[in-house]
């Protein structure tokens, strides 16, 4: 696959993507992005962005976070999937951040995935965010990536690199945003993978 090609099938996956809020945008804190896009993993951000607009409704500071019973945040939150595991991560992340870094996310992806629920695709989206060239991979990364020859790899970090090969630096932190619009624009398998076709027979 050369790089020219992969470019322009990115382009047309963005020119057919709705321009959707995902869990990670236009939150005014880090914390809340971080545990907003901690939440949204195996959860649509469609039920993930409500969720967390309750959570911090409720809780409008770290501190107030970090002092809440982890019953407390597991009611909130149990629209999104595995709530229960979520609502633990969650009540000893904003802990450990008032404790260990004055109530500050650490910008370095070795620091995020020590926290507690933040793995390697949370701090990448997290850090994409932020503006740090990064590619958080998740399962629609995973499967649009695998459908247009991008990478052979089912394996989260080896398609990590493989995307990292093919497209320039400048576009890494733009990559899950436009493949997850995508995904999200279309739920119809069918559908989606007729668009995929198309866009696979682009010839740069």
């Amino acid at each position: 696959m050369k790089t020219t090609k992969a470019l322009a099938q990115l382009s047309a996956l963005k020119k057919h993507a709705k321009k959707l809020r995902l869990a990670a945008d236009s939150w005014d804190c880090d914390w809340k992005t971080l545990i907003a896009t901690l939440m949204s993993a195996r959860t649509t951000d469609k039920k993930t962005i409500p969720t967390a607009e309750q959570l911090y409704k409720k809780y409008s500071t770290l501190k107030k976070l970090s002092k809440a019973k982890t019953s407390d945040i597991a009611k909130i939150i149990r629209p999104v999937n595995f709530y229960k595991t979520k609502a633990k991560h969650v009540s000893e992340l904003s802990k450990l951040l008032i404790l260990t870094y004055q109530g500050k996310v650490p910008h370095k992806f070795e620091e995020l995935t020590e926290l507690p629920g933040v793995g390697r695709k949370t701090a990448n989206v997290f850090l994409a965010e932020k503006g740090q060239a990064k590619i958080g991979v998740d399962t629609h990364v995973t499967y649009i990536s695998k459908y247009l020859d991008w990478t052979k790899h089912t394996q989260q970090q080896k398609i990590e690199y493989d995307l990292e090969k093919l497209f320039p630096k400048k576009y890494w932190d733009k990559i899950n945003w436009i493949l997850v619009r995508f995904g999200q624009t279309y739920t119809s398998r069918k559908e989606k993978n007729r668009i995929l076709d198309n866009i696979k027979r682009i010839k740069h």
